[in-house]
């Protein structure tokens, strides 16, 4: 019986081993016949690429309205969110007081202009008489120094007018430019002057709207190498877009106007300014929303990410080279949809890659 269980061990232990060597050269096989993969010849194409930036919207010019004079509001002329023109009235504060004050200052003119008149006539009367030997030369001297003097008094006394009617002036508070009327916080009766801490107004040129944005210090670089200077990439970037708060697009397009030449320490960004037209005035002055930059690559070459492998800091495709896989390393733009890399480096039109599954992939295996 021991003879027979040997034997029979034996068997098994031999038809194991004949199944494991079958199951060797079956798998060393198939890897030399090679896997399957979707495969793609690099094409080149023109790609459109953007980049989202967060942003505030403000309007051209955001003019606080504060008086020039001080007094009691006696009338409102307008109400908030009106549209108003330069050199429009939006209040009125007591013009009483500063009536009188120009009444006052035009007597006073007239006053000093009689007094001017008396001593004319007394300085040349005392001319005559002095050439004559009549008058001592101190007579003629005090009465040329009383016409000065009385000269003086009336430029004195015009001066005055012209401030006291400029005040008056000021009682009717005016709007310095185009534009829509913020909020009223003082009300007729209200006792305004021109220290008070909150405007009477704000009266917003919204007609271009401006939106403020921030690029990081990489995006500028990038930016920089590629239209050569500043100058030039606010001169030849493309019309940007806005996407509003409630995520809608606005249907104008934007023009970069302006990028900051100084780069913020605490934050590492540089500011950027877009214009944009405001004709329906659908965009408001302290309105968010985010700004989108697009870049435009033409007749570049496009790969799907699929077809690309992250090796550290590096991107890695599979070319097929006579049926066999070959690595390569890429350099892509640095702006990417999530979908699709811009190649700016690495391959060249007419080679074939690994599309899909190049993780799997390994170097000199056979694609098929």
């Amino acid at each position: 019986m021991r003879t027979v269980n040997g034997k029979i061990l034996q068997l098994i232990g031999l038809i194991g081993c004949t199944f494991w060597m079958t199951s060797c050269k079956q798998e060393q096989a198939g890897g030399q016949m090679g896997a399957s993969y979707a495969t793609m010849k690099v094409e080149t194409a023109d790609k459109e690429l953007s980049t989202s930036y967060s942003a505030t919207i403000r309007g051209r010019q955001d003019i606080n309205i504060l008086p020039q004079v001080s007094g009691t509001i006696e009338r409102v002329c307008i109400a908030e969110g009106d549209k108003v023109k330069k050199g429009q009235v939006l209040f009125i504060i007591d013009q009483v007081p500063y009536r009188a004050a120009l009444q006052t200052a035009e007597a006073n003119v007239e006053a000093a202009k009689a007094g001017l008149a008396t001593a004319e006539l007394s300085y040349n009367s005392n001319k005559e008489l002095y050439a004559k030997k009549v008058v001592s030369e101190y007579s003629l001297k005090t009465s040329e120094n009383a016409y000065l003097t009385a000269k003086a008094q009336l430029a004195q006394a015009k001066a005055q007018e012209v401030n006291a009617r400029n005040n008056l002036s000021y009682t009717e508070v005016k709007s310095p430019s185009d534009g829509v009327v913020g909020m009223l916080p003082y009300r007729v009766g209200a006792l305004v002057s021109p220290s008070i801490q909150e405007p009477l107004t704000v009266v917003s040129d919204n007609s271009d709207m401006y939106v403020y944005f921030s690029m990081t210090e990489n995006q500028l670089l990038n930016m920089t190498r590629e239209y050569g200077s500043m100058e030039e990439a606010v001169e030849k970037m493309p019309a940007v877009k806005l996407q509003l708060n409630d995520g809608s697009m606005y249907p104008e397009l934007g023009k970069i106007e302006s990028i900051s030449g100084v780069i913020d320490r605490q934050t590492g960004a540089v500011g950027v300014r877009a214009v944009f037209p405001n004709a329906s005035r659908l965009l408001h002055s302290g309105a968010s929303g985010n700004v989108i930059v697009p870049e435009v690559y033409k007749n570049c070459i496009v790969i799907p990410q699929t077809a690309t492998v992250q090796v550290q800091d590096k991107i890695q495709v599979w070319k097929v080279v006579d049926g066999k896989a070959v690595t390569g390393i890429i350099k892509v733009a640095p702006t990417s949809d999530g979908r699709e890399y811009v190649v700016l480096d690495g391959l060249k039109k007419g080679e074939e890659i690994v599309k899909e599954g190049a993780g799997l992939v390994r170097p000199g295996q056979q694609v098929k």
